[in-house]
C-alpha cells in the first residue's frame, strides 16, 4: 500500500497531502522506507523481465 490512500487520524486528511505534523512525518517516514512500493505494478513487471532477460542473456553467454 502506499501513503496516498492512508488517512490521517489526527486530521483525518489523505496523509500524501501533509496538512498536519503527524502527516508530514508519516508521509517522510513511508517515501524513505522503501524504494520499491513507490513504483507501480507495471514497473514493477518491467523490472522483473529486465532481470530475468539479463540472467537468460548471461546464462547463455557462459554455456
Amino acid at each position: 500500500m502506499t501513503y496516498d490512500r492512508l488517512v490521517c487520524a489526527n486530521c483525518a486528511a489523505p496523509v500524501s497531502e501533509g496538512r498536519c505534523p503527524v502527516c508530514r512525518a508519516n508521509r517522510e517516514r513511508l517515501q524513505h522506507e522503501n524504494f520499491f512500493a513507490g513504483l507501480n505494478p507495471a514497473a514493477l513487471i518491467a523490472l522483473l523481465a529486465v532481470l530475468i532477460a539479463a540472467v537468460a542473456l548471461l546464462a547463455h553467454q557462459t554455456a
